[in-house]
């Protein structure tokens, strides 16, 4: 594929060519009619004249690269072309141009005192030097208020240019903390995907392992759970990671409609699921649907883990408000393992905090219970 490349200093160009024209031309209109005028007393241009002219374009070619260095070498070249007599004329527009652009790029301070500079070398030369067919007070206003114009449409410029930057710096952090959470996100996503299936595997493999030699029928069930578990991680795992895909859902597809399989899941793992649901079910928003499911697989994954063998009791009650999950198991044989050695339940909090929720975890008669209560849109009539 031809890649074009194009030099950004090539549209600086025109803009010091123009001027140079501007100057010459408008110089040689303004001449005729000045010579003429006997009051005025200026002269012919000539070789420094011309030169003189050309020197203020010349310098705003390295406007952008050099503003301080333009301002000064166009306010020197007009004051002397002034103080030679020569025709006035567009001779200004250089140094205008170079007053707004050491302005617009942050030069404030140098920009303005040029621009008292500029204002105290016309006054002067008017006073002393030059005969005007107008009042001296009237040019000097004249002279304040174009040079005052100039610096305020530079500082606009400058203001402007300011808050866009802004603008954009803001834009690139919100896009970088957005990019954070998401991370946070998926990291969350894996750890409550990976957490329930690998465990459900090593609970099988164990009873795989210890059945094998006596009872081979039962091995074969725990290994088929564990293919099958094997394959759910990832099927779930690819349904997570497509958020990295161009075009793919931006959020993960588990959700409380899929609980049914969950617990279909969790009964290969030893556990006996009892699934309660109360209130009238609705549509929840995608957050609070895969908090939900998340919530009730880490539970569950705990119980399999902590109380091996025991009744698990699912809760869903949709309130007017809010959405209570409560998960409490019986109480097994257990594992001597804490609960709270791992990140589930820090986990599960977070999850339920993030979306305005509450989540307590704690021991309830032999058993454990979580309930957490999500906040969801008021049920329409």
């Amino acid at each position: 594929m031809l890649t074009v490349r194009v030099n950004p200093r090539l549209p600086l160009l025109p803009l010091p060519l123009l001027v140079a024209v501007l100057q010459i031309m408008g110089t040689k209109g303004a001449e005729w009619n000045q010579l003429h005028n006997a009051g005025l007393m200026r002269v012919m241009l000539d070789g420094p004249g011309y030169m003189l002219l050309l020197t203020g374009p010349i310098a705003l070619a390295v406007r952008r690269r050099h503003p301080l260095v333009t301002l000064a070498v166009t306010l020197v070249a007009t004051c002397v072309y002034i103080a030679m007599g020569y025709a006035y004329g567009p001779i200004f527009l250089s140094p205008v141009i170079a007053l707004y652009s050491a302005v617009a790029t942050g030069h404030r301070r140098a920009a303005w005192l040029a621009g008292g500079l500029m204002y105290a070398f016309f006054s002067g030369y008017v006073a002393w030097f030059a005969s005007l067919p107008i009042p001296t007070w009237y040019h000097n206003l004249a002279v304040a208020a174009f040079i005052g114009m100039v610096l305020a449409a530079g500082e606009y410029a400058r203001a402007r240019r300011e808050r866009l930057l802004e603008h954009e710096r803001v834009e690139k952090e919100e896009s970088r903390r957005q990019a954070s959470e998401e991370r946070l996100t998926m990291a969350q996503e894996l750890h409550d995907v990976l957490a329930h299936n690998i465990s459900l595997i090593h609970v099988q493999a164990s009873t795989a392992l210890h059945l094998i030699d006596d009872h081979p029928e039962q091995a074969r069930t725990a290994l088929t759970t564990i293919k099958h578990a094997s394959k759910d991680v990832l099927t779930e795992m690819r349904s997570v990671l497509s958020v990295l895909r161009d075009g793919a859902p931006r959020s993960p597809t588990s959700g409380i409609d899929r609980l049914d399989e969950l617990v279909e899941r969790t009964e290969h793992n030893g556990l006996t699921v009892v699934k309660q649901i109360s209130g009238r079910v609705r549509t929840l928003p995608p957050g609070t649907d895969r908090a939900g499911y998340r919530i009730v697989q880490e539970a569950l994954t705990n119980a399999a883990r902590h109380a091996p063998g025991s009744t698990v009791t699912v809760l869903l009650e949709y309130g007017p408000h809010e959405l209570l999950i409560r998960i409490t198991d019986s109480g097994g044989a257990g594992t001597g393992e804490s609960l709270g050695s791992g990140n589930g339940i820090p986990g599960m909090r977070e999850r339920a905090s993030a979306l305005g929720g509450t989540l307590t975890a704690g021991s309830h008669g032999r058993g454990f219970r979580v309930e957490a209560r999500l906040p969801i849109p008021e049920e329409s009539a």
